[in-house]
């Protein structure tokens, strides 16, 4: 089993996919929502969007 780090002083949303911690997208403005997409019962892709 592997382990991986993660930095508790900083706000981020990260997923477990294929055994691999991936840290994913924040919303460039800073007001937005990450959405992640399941396919086939799998971690798939995730969309970010944003407001101005």
């Amino acid at each position: 089993m592997a382990e991986a780090k993660v930095d508790l002083s900083e706000d981020a949303v990260y997923r477990v996919k294929d055994g691999k911690l991936e840290r994913l997208d924040k919303p460039p403005s800073g007001f937005g929502e990450v959405i992640q997409k399941w396919q086939d019962g799998k971690l798939g892709r995730y969309e970010v969007t944003y407001t101005k």
